[in-house]
């Protein structure tokens, strides 16, 4: 049985209606733009035929095959748009009723001239007014094949000069509501659009200098019933109309902007376009809770995974909290002081990942995860839009974009929560923060004496091994250093500093002067087990983990306030637990001279659970091969 395309499909589409739902075929398919891919299409109702563009969601469609020349589709949702005084489909969305078909009719490109008037209604689509074509005309008259029946619209009337009209006023546009629709349907060759979405993120309001001069910027993050997702960026002038009235969690309706391309190095969303707001857009609250729209969409990650994501990337994880360090103060290159806190999140996968936050995060979020860790309770955190860093393993930090929930009413968050409690505490995670090798797969267990007796770091390559043993003795001269603030690209410079003539802090290497420092930890440490001691080098975090505060309240307490005392109590009691440390070994040159260098890059507590597990598995193996424990 042959194909029915809907009669008089294009025309109709062009007239303006968008509510019907024409069956279509594809004529052609042509592949358009570089940097990003959009298709354009020829679509045919076996009479007519107009170009028309594929909404970029629908990329796939044509990738797998969905949709081919001769395809019979569908079109579900779509618009018109004008571009350079030419009309244009845009399909948002279709269904393939047919995905190879032979070319039906003898279709022509429509003249937009020919427009459709007033019709009858039949089946819901506007039929075409049948004429009878006078004989004297038929030559020259534009046929319109439907059905073996010949049909020509209705002919413009001869024109007449308008009649004469008092002045009542300025003539109003067209201010009717503009159409919502979904985020994902958004692109630049649409006219009047309007979104509704939840706000689930506010940046910061900047101010910057170009040679343009000063202004000022915010932006903001959507996120509508779809789980479609948006950025949108206000400048100067609508900063002032809309930085006050946008407010996160609350649902709004949004209208009258341009989209540009979307900077994938600042934006993470999942969405090739960006919002930016004009003098003539409008945000409007809704003032009804929409409960359809969710308060926030996350895409976590295992942590497993982000030990193989890449640099500088973005991500959503969720993990819970098993450690939190005191907050410190950093000084940034531009000389301003923030603060800096680092905490411990683990997962099912097995790892775990340092959490670095920065700024206000330390004071909020932060501070209130160290009271519940320190109260003996491990909450579940979210992380959304945190930063990966490969600097000495790695790690995740936030960034004025990232936002973080504690204890979220999710899925993920209930999961964790439920395997945390049933055992998943006392489960042993290996870190991928802090100089652990990305390849490393399981962990090396090593016994002091071991670590001469096998050559241990005497090879081109570091080797990285756990030493469950007691710290002994702590070096307390010399335990830290006074060290630059100053940021260089990425990392701290944290080179050692000296006070000037003037009593300020100048760093050689960067060549400047600053009011404050950093104190940063270089403790010497003697460690044991049952096969001997070693001394051990432990740097920033390893310091802090070990004995419990920051390099800089250390310092004060013994050089400024010196509380000799207060200062013997915190070293003492930090003594002679049982931990397990993380160890870097690497033989370096000193001077002449080859020493192997052993460096704590990471301690735990132990957990005696875990570690009869770890003895009892070597059961087998000792059996099968005696000699290696010997």
């Amino acid at each position: 049985m042959p194909v029915q395309l809907t009669s008089n499909g294009i025309p109709v589409i062009l007239a303006g209606d968008m509510n019907s739902k024409p069956l279509l075929q594809v004529l052609d398919i042509k592949l358009i733009g570089s940097a990003q891919e959009r298709y354009r299409f020829v679509l045919s109702d076996s009479v007519s035929s107009q170009q028309a563009m594929l909404a970029t969601q629908l990329n796939d469609r044509v990738k797998t095959g969905a949709v081919r020349k001769g395809s019979v589709v569908q079109l579900i949702e779509y618009i018109c748009s004008k571009i350079q005084n030419r009309k244009i489909i845009v399909v948002l969305n279709m269904e393939t009723i047919i995905p190879d078909c032979e070319i039906i009719g003898n279709p022509k490109i429509y003249a937009e001239s020919d427009t459709v008037g007033p019709n009858p209604i039949s089946n819901g689509i506007p039929q075409p007014q049948r004429t009878a074509i006078p004989s004297s005309n038929h030559s020259s008259a534009t046929n319109i094949s439907n059905n073996s029946q010949t049909f020509r619209p209705t002919v413009q009337p001869a024109y007449q000069p308008p009649p004469s009209y008092k002045s009542h006023g300025a003539i109003m546009k067209n201010e009717a509501p503009a159409r919502i629709i979904p985020i994902a349907a958004l692109n630049p060759y649409q006219g009047r659009w309007a979104i509704k979405a939840r706000v689930t993120a506010k940046g910061d309001l900047r101010r910057y200098n170009n040679a343009k001069g000063d202004g000022k910027v915010f932006s903001f993050d959507l996120l509508d019933s779809d789980g479609g997702e948006i950025r949108v960026t206000c400048f100067n002038a609508v900063v002032d109309r809309f930085y006050d009235v946008v407010e996160v969690g609350k649902v709004y309706t949004i209208s009258k902007g341009s989209l540009k391309p979307a900077k994938k190095n600042f934006n993470h969303l999942n969405n090739e376009w960006e919002i930016f707001l004009e003098s003539s857009s409008t945000i409007d609250l809704c003032p009804d809770e929409d409960k359809s729209i969710p308060q926030q969409q996350f895409s976590f990650r295992p942590i497993s995974e982000i030990e193989t994501a890449e640099n500088h990337s973005i991500v959503d994880v969720i993990g819970v909290v098993i450690s939190v360090n005191p907050s410190v103060p950093i000084l940034r290159k531009n000389g301003m002081e923030t603060q800096r806190r680092i905490l411990s999140l683990k997962d099912q996968s097995g790892k775990s990942v340092e959490l670095t936050l920065w700024g206000e995060f330390c004071n909020r979020e932060g501070q209130k995860l160290q009271e519940m860790v320190d109260s003996g309770f491990s909450p579940v955190l979210a992380v959304k839009a945190g930063k990966v860093n490969d600097f000495t393993g790695k790690s995740i930090g936030t960034v004025s974009s990232t936002q973080l929930f504690i204890a979220p009413d999710s899925p993920e968050a209930n999961n964790l929560r439920s395997w945390f409690d049933r055992g998943g505490r006392t489960i042993a995670s290996q870190s991928i923060s802090r100089d652990l090798p990305a390849g490393s797969k399981n962990e090396k267990r090593k016994t002091v004496s071991q670590i001469k007796d096998e050559g241990l770091g005497r090879s081109d390559k570091p080797d990285w091994v756990t030493v469950k043993a007691t710290i002994t003795f702590i070096k307390t001269d010399n335990f830290c250093y006074t060290a630059c603030p100053l940021t260089i690209g990425d990392r701290q410079c944290n080179k050692k500093v000296t006070k000037s003539g003037n009593s300020k802090w100048q760093c050689d290497r960067c060549n400047q002067e600053f009011e404050e420092c950093d104190y940063r930890y270089l403790l010497q440490c003697q460690v044991q087990d049952h096969t001997g001691l070693t001394w051990v080098t432990a740097f920033q975090e390893s310091g802090e983990e070990i004995l419990g505060c920051s390099a800089k309240d250390l310092y004060m307490i013994k050089y400024e306030a010196k509380d000799d005392d207060y200062f013997a109590n915190i070293i003492k009691s930090r003594l002679f637990a049982e931990v397990l440390l993380k160890l870097k070994i690497k033989e370096e040159i000193y001077g002449e001279e080859q020493r192997v260098k052993i460096t704590v890059v990471k301690v735990d507590k132990v957990s005696y659970s875990f570690n009869t597990k770890f003895l009892l598995d070597l059961i087998p193996k000792f059996n099968q091969h005696p000699g290696q424990f010997n």
